[in-house]
């Protein structure tokens, strides 16, 4: 994803990490709003990580997801779809 087809949502860090922007309507975690989320790039450890603690591929992308952005995957299940999104774009970013 170049940054002419990357959301305004979503910026690249110089660190290679990425923010996952909630405007008008952001998560709550942990009962605080959060405005946004910042997903660090995966290593090859974490996608076996999350392979091995999930018995689906939705389970293994919530456990990876969870990892790489610091929260529950309780949080990331909580969240709605159009939130999980956003998630799913900024991870397809990485391995994409």
């Amino acid at each position: 994803m170049d940054n002419q087809t990357k959301p305004d949502w979503l910026v690249e860090n110089d660190d290679g990490s990425l923010t996952i922007n909630f405007e008008s309507r952001p998560p709550k975690i942990d009962g605080t709003e959060v405005k946004s989320l910042k997903m660090r790039e995966p290593f090859v450890d974490d996608q076996l990580a999350a392979d091995s603690a999930g018995s689906s591929s939705a389970l293994s992308e919530i456990a990876l997801i969870s990892n790489l952005c610091e929260i529950s995957p309780e949080a990331v299940r909580s969240m709605t779809m159009r939130q999980y999104s956003r998630l799913q774009t900024a991870l397809s970013v990485f391995i994409g």
